[in-house]
């Protein structure tokens, strides 16, 4: 956080120098992105990422759009425009917040992005198969996928009963742990590894993290087997999908 001086800002653990929450997924060749918040150049240069297929986002707040602008790069380098998966109401903001890409469309150096709207049920991106969770930010509808046995959820504190059964037999379980305090929008950690447990799945990574929840270290070593904080720069491979 800007001028904070905690032991997690002021730590010089990689693992608590965190940016903004996005996920890359690939498959087969198709790199799936989900959300572009404000630090997407860094964070598209650290992981060398050049060639993204889609991208889908969860909802319309700044952390998760602010850098659309950075897939300019992608298509200068791809050759051609960008398919963003959203929501009537993210579209709404998106052409509200990026204007200067939907009037101005033939001029040289813009993003070029196609909107496309997230069909209910499950559907193909390239070789992935993907399904939308309707979910909850407060009052804030959002969505959260699951791709095979994996399911991303980030900026949520509900979840619906009719999305229940799209969250089983999972391998991995990834969703937002904000905070230990309760918060009007986010769940909390204890909040997440109850519905991780809930859920029987065998691994479970927090994301979404505040520097209010603490070290990674010390936060690590209180949690169970299966049961972890996700950081930047995390990978890992799901065999089975």
């Amino acid at each position: 956080m800007i001028g904070c001086d905690c032991k997690v800002c002021q730590s010089d653990n990689p693992k608590d120098q965190r940016l903004r929450s996005s996920f890359l997924v690939e498959r087969m060749g198709t790199r799936i992105l989900i959300d572009a918040g404000p630090d997407l150049r860094q964070q598209l240069l650290r992981s060398n990422t050049h060639d993204i297929d889609a991208v889908l986002i969860t909802h319309q707040h700044q952390d998760h759009t602010a850098g659309l602008d950075e897939l300019r790069a992608i298509n200068f380098i791809q050759g051609h425009s960008i398919p963003i998966y959203c929501t009537e109401a993210v579209e709404a903001r998106l052409r509200e917040q990026y204007s200067y890409i939907f009037q101005n469309s033939k001029y040289p150096g813009i993003p070029q992005i196609d909107l496309i709207r997230i069909p209910e049920g499950p559907f193909q991106i390239g070789n992935i198969e993907l399904e939308a969770l309707e979910l909850q930010h407060a009052n804030l509808p959002v969505l959260g996928f699951r791709f095979g046995k994996l399911v991303y959820l980030t900026d949520v504190n509900f979840i619906p009963e009719s999305e229940w059964p799209k969250l089983k037999g999972l391998e991995v379980f990834i969703l937002n742990a904000l905070r230990h305090e309760a918060h009007h929008s986010h769940f909390t950690l204890s909040e997440a590894l109850e519905i991780a447990d809930r859920l029987e799945v065998p691994q479970f990574y927090a994301t979404h993290i505040s520097h209010q929840l603490g070290l990674h270290t010390e936060i690590e070593s209180e949690l169970k087997n299966g049961r972890n904080l996700a950081y930047d720069g995390l990978r890992f491979t799901l065999a089975s999908s």
